[in-house]
């Protein structure tokens, strides 16, 4: 029997979707010292347009990483950090099933030696 990762669920992929961008990460780590901030805001600590701020937001947003809150013409972001918790276990998942797939490889090499 093969030791296989069980698939992800599709919000655990949205998740690694989203933080394969580094400028998203940038993002999460902004959002992550403040209680909310708008586009604007971010766009004046990182070197992209507003435009380009509101797109990498949407995908985190669509991920579940970030909620907006519309506040008269102002939309303030804030992290969401809970789907975290998936890919976390996603990846302790496939983490031990490496080290299971190591340690009986080294069995078999320890006992050809």
């Amino acid at each position: 029997m093969s030791a296989s990762v069980p698939q992800s669920k599709p919000a655990v992929g949205a998740v690694f979707s989203a933080l394969s961008d580094p400028t998203r990460r940038r993002v999460m780590e902004l959002l992550a010292h403040r209680s909310s901030v708008t586009a604007s805001g971010l766009a004046g600590e990182l070197p992209i347009t507003r435009q380009a701020i509101a797109k990498h937001l949407t995908t985190l947003e669509q991920a579940g990483l970030v909620r907006a809150a519309h506040e008269g013409r102002e939309t303030h972001y804030e992290l969401t950090p809970e789907p975290l918790t998936g890919a976390m276990e996603w990846m302790a998942l496939a983490g031990a099933r490496w080290d299971e797939r190591l340690a009986r490889l080294a069995r078999r090499l320890a006992r050809q030696a």
